[in-house]
């Protein structure tokens, strides 16, 4: 490879270690926030898993997501984090909704 390709991928490397440092970030302060709510269901015997919920989520997602990922595959993400902050707002520990059941760590 010449220096001139190296330095573009190592550009945006870069670009995608920040970009994932900023998405860690806003994970967990998405994470906090499913703890509080969490509380609040809990002193209220509510339901953890509410599918409206779940669903008006995806929808949001998908209605301003402009891609490149298409409406499948930004669903899929989704569920991934709606799965894990599910298991803070119940019990702290990740439950996976397509098994039903906690998730190994």
């Amino acid at each position: 490879m010449n220096e001139k390709i190296e330095s573009q991928l190592a550009a945006l490397r870069d670009r995608i270690d920040e970009l994932d440092r900023i998405l860690v970030e806003i994970l967990s302060e998405r994470a906090y926030c499913a703890l509080e709510i969490g509380k609040i269901k809990r002193s209220n015997d509510l339901a953890v898993y509410q599918p409206e919920r779940e669903a008006a989520v995806l929808q949001h997602a998908n209605s301003i997501n402009e891609g490149p990922f298409d409406s499948e595959a930004l669903e899929r993400l989704f569920k991934r984090i709606i799965d894990e902050t599910r298991g803070l707002e119940g019990n702290g520990k990740p439950i996976d909704s397509e098994k039903g059941t906690g998730s190994q760590k």
